[in-house]
C-alpha cells in the first residue's frame, strides 16, 4: 500500500492537529505541554522514517529511499532543536503560546513531503505548506513591529517566488509533456533535441528554489526577515527549510534534468559563485548578529552549492554531509544568541558580547566553537563539510570554483574571529541572564558534536554515501 510509505508525514499531521485540539481544549497556558509534545512527533516520526521501505508510491508521485530519508531525519533534527529553543525563549518574551509549535510541524511536514517529491506537483504542494506556516512564525510576535514587518516581507517575496516557481513548472510540462521526474528524465535523454523553452522553465524552477535557499540574487530578504523574527524562528529558518529545497534541488537536477546536466550547471555555478562573495563581503560591516548571521547562511549555501555543480555522486554526498554539519553548527549559534539576555530584555548587537569570557566563560567557548567551525577551521565539524564539497569540485576539475570557495572561506573568517575578538578581548559587559537548562542542553549537544564529527564521521559519511546511490538509482 501507498500509505505506508506516507506514514511519518501522516502521523506529524495528525499529531500537529491532535495538538491544536488539545491546545485549544486546555484552559490555562499550554504551550509548554504542547512543544513538549511536539518533540515526541519529531521522535516518534523519526522512528518511522527509519523503519519505512524503499519505494514508489501514489502512482509515481511519492517516493522513499535512502536520500530521502538521510533529508527527513536531519529536517526533523532542526525542527526539534529550534523547538527546544523555543521552550523558554517563547515564555519570556510573552509569545508562549500553543499554536507555536504546531506550525512548526506543519512546517515540517511540508519539508518532509518536498523531500520524497517525485513530480513537480508534489514538490509544489511540499513547498506552500513549508513556507504557508514560516510566514506565520516570522510575525509571531504580533506586538513587535520588526516581526511584523519581517512576515510581511518574507511572505510578498516568497509569494513573488513561489509565481516564478510555478511559471518554470508550467514550462517544463508543456515542453516535456509530463510532470512525473521518470517521464521528464525520459523526454530529455538527448541533450541535443532538448527545446529553450525547457531550459527556460529549468531556469525559473531554480529561482524559485534558490529564493528558499536565499541564493543570490534571491537573497534579499534574508537579512531583514532573520533580524526581525523571534530568534526561534530564525534558528528555524536557518536549519530545516534550509534542507527541504536543498535536497529537492538535488533530486530535480540529478532526476529529471540530470541528462542535461551541461545546461543548467553554468547557472549553478554563477548561483554559487555570487552566494559566496556576497556572504563573505557584505557581513563584514554587520553590527547585529542576526544579521550577520543571515549573511552567512547565504555564503553556506554558496559553498553547499559547490557539490551540486560537480554533477556527481561524490558532490552530492558531500553537500549531504555540509547540510548535516551546518544544521547543527547553526542551531548551537542560535542557541547562544538566545542566550544573550540582559535584565530582562533580549540583546542582539556584537558589541554585547563584551567580556563574555570573563562572565560566562562555558558560553564563550561554545560560541568561540561554533565560529570557528562556521569558518571552516580543523578540526572542528564545518572543516569536513566544506573539505567534501571541495574535493566533489576538484576532482570534477572545477578547480576555480574550489579556490575561490577557500579565498571567500578566509574573507569569512575575519568576522567569525571578530566575534571572538569581542567575547575575549573587548571590555567587560554586565553579565547575561541565568540561561535555562533546555537552552543549555541544545548549545551543549551541538557543541560536542560539532568537537567530535571530524575525529569520528565513518557514520555520517556512511549514511551520505548510501543516500547518494540512492538519488543516482
Amino acid at each position: 500500500m501507498s500509505w505506508g510509505l506516507a506514514t511519518p508525514e501522516i502521523v506529524l499531521a495528525i499529531s500537529a492537529m491532535a495538538i491544536l485540539i488539545g491546545g485549544v481544549l486546555q484552559k490555562r497556558d499550554s504551550s509548554l505541554i504542547c512543544t513538549m509534545a511536539a518533540l515526541g512527533a519529531c521522535a516518534i516520526t523519526a522512528v518511522l522514517v527509519i523503519g519505512t521501505r524503499s519505494d514508489v508510491g501514489f502512482y509515481g508521485l511519492f517516493v522513499s529511499d535512502a536520500f530521502s530519508k538521510f533529508a527527513k531525519l536531519l529536517i526533523l533534527l532542526g525542527t526539534a532543536l529550534c523547538a527546544i529553543l523555543s521552550l523558554d525563549y517563547n515564555q519570556r518574551q510573552g509569545i508562549g503560546r500553543f499554536e507555536f509549535p504546531v506550525l512548526m510541524l506543519l512546517s515540517t511536514v511540508g519539508m518532509m513531503v518536498m523531500a520524497s517529491a517525485n513530480n513537480l506537483m508534489t514538490l509544489y504542494m511540499g513547498l506552500e505548506l513549508q513556507s504557508l506556516a514560516i510566514y506565520v512564525l516570522a510575525a509571531f510576535a504580533r506586538d513587535d513591529i520588526r516581526s511584523s514587518e519581517a512576515g510581511l516581507k518574507y511572505f510578498v517575496l516568497s509569494a513573488l517566488a513561489s509565481g516564478l516557481l510555478l511559471y518554470g513548472i508550467s514550462l517544463t510540462y508543456g515542453f516535456s509533456g509530463s510532470m512525473d521526474f521518470i517521464h521528464i528524465a525520459q523526454a530529455v535523454t538527448n541533450p541535443a533535441s532538448v527545446s529553450t523553452g525547457l531550459i527556460v522553465g529549468i531556469a525559473f524552477v531554480i529561482a524559485g528554489l534558490a529564493f528558499k535557499l536565499s541564493a543570490v540574487p534571491f537573497h534579499m530578504w534574508t537579512p531583514d526577515v532573520y533580524e526581525g523574527a523571534p530568534t526561534p524562528v530564525t534558528a528555524f529558518m536557518s536549519t530545516a527549510p534550509k534542507v527541504a529545497p536543498f535536497v529537492v534541488l538535488l533530486r530535480v537536477m540529478f532526476g529529471p534534468f540530470g541528462h542535461i546536466a551541461i545546461q543548467w550547471q553554468p547557472i549553478i555555478i554563477v548561483v554559487a559563485i555570487a552566494s559566496m562573495l556576497l556572504g563573505s563581503f557584505a557581513a563584514i560591516a554587520q553590527t547585529n548578529i542576526k544579521r550577520l548571521m543571515a549573511y552567512s547562511s547565504i555564503g553556506h549555501m554558496g559553498y553547499a552549492l559547490i557539490g551540486l555543480a560537480a554533477g556527481t555522486q561524490t558532490g552530492v554526498r558531500g553537500v549531504l554531509v555540509y547540510l548535516l554539519t551546518y544544521v547543527v553548527m547553526s542551531a548551537g549559534v542560535f542557541a547562544c544568541i538566545v542566550a544573550m539576555r540582559r535584565r530582562g530584555h533580549a540583546i542582539e548587537n556584537i558589541s554585547d558580547l563584551g567580556g563574555l569570557a570573563k562572565n560566562d566563560p562555558t558560553l564563550a567557548i561554545l560560541m568561540t566553537i561554533f565560529m570557528l567551525s562556521m569558518g571552516g577551521i580543523p578540526p572542528f565539524a564545518g572543516f569536513a563539510g566544506k573539505f567534501f564539497v571541495f574535493e566533489a569540485a576538484v576532482d570534477a576539475g572545477m578547480w576555480t570554483l574550489a579556490i575561490i570557495g577557500v579565498l571567500t572561506s578566509v574573507v569569512g573568517l575575519f568576522y567569525y574571529l571578530r566575534v571572538i575578538k569581542v567575547m575575549f578581548f573587548d571590555p567587560s559587559e554586565a553579565p547575561f541572564d541565568a540561561r535555562s537548562g533546555s537552552l543549555s542542553f541544545v548549545a551543549m549537544a551541538t557543541g560536542v558534536f560539532t568537537l567530535v564529527f571530524f575525529f569520528f564521521p565513518a557514520p555520517f559519511l556512511g549514511a551520505a554515501t548510501t543516500a547518494a546511490k540512492a538519488l543516482f538509482g
